[in-house]
């Protein structure tokens, strides 16, 4: 198995970990500041997180660099990113950080996208990651971030930013999902096949 295949495997790994500090009962003393508080689990899961999402470009990049793309990574590679996101946004419906609605809009998303990939997989079509798709992996992970560390350092100006980037990662989560049928369409064919 390769570096980049071993990176990937090692994101699978870390979303037990990053869920068992979000949903751990017991829970370490909160850092307060003010009216701001925070609690180590938090922390070490956003830092956990940070850490796994940060390999997600690192795995692609090792593979590409070094000519080591093969068809496990093609597959663990999106699987990992979705368990992830999946895992954490889950977590945060559980701990009302989040609302349920943004957590379907985007799994929803996810589970389409795949759908796709995998209908134009037995065409023998490679559907190539769009701008759109990058720019909604970014927006999803930095709302995220935002609400693991409950809105720091924007709860100290009362400004909701974690509130609009979960709102803006639904929006472009969408919108980077039509983007896909829309290009791909021709990849889906409502024809019935006869033999």
């Amino acid at each position: 198995m390769n570096l980049a295949n071993r990176i990937t495997i090692a994101r699978i790994f870390l979303v037990p970990i990053i869920m068992f500090f979000l949903l751990i009962r017991i829970k370490f003393p909160d850092i307060k500041i003010d009216e701001f508080s925070i609690t180590y689990n938090q922390i070490i899961a956003a830092l956990i997180f940070i850490i796994a999402a940060s390999t997600d470009s690192l795995d692609g990049y090792i593979a590409r660099k070094n000519k080591l793309v093969t068809n496990l990574g093609k597959l663990l590679d999106p699987l990992a990113d979705k368990l992830l996101v999946t895992a954490v946004l889950v977590s945060l419906v559980e701990m009302n950080k989040v609302g349920a609605w943004i957590a379907i809009v985007i799994i929803s998303r996810e589970f389409a996208v795949t759908g796709l990939r995998q209908i134009a997989l037995l065409e023998g079509i490679v559907m190539e990651a769009s701008k759109w798709g990058k720019a909604k992996t970014a927006v999803q992970i930095t709302a995220i971030i935002a609400l693991l560390i409950n809105n720091f350092p924007f709860a100290f100006l009362n400004f909701p930013f974690d509130t609009i980037a979960s709102w803006f990662a639904a929006v472009i989560t969408v919108y980077s999902g039509i983007d896909y049928f829309v290009k791909n369409k021709h990849v889906i064919d409502f024809t019935e096949k006869t033999q």
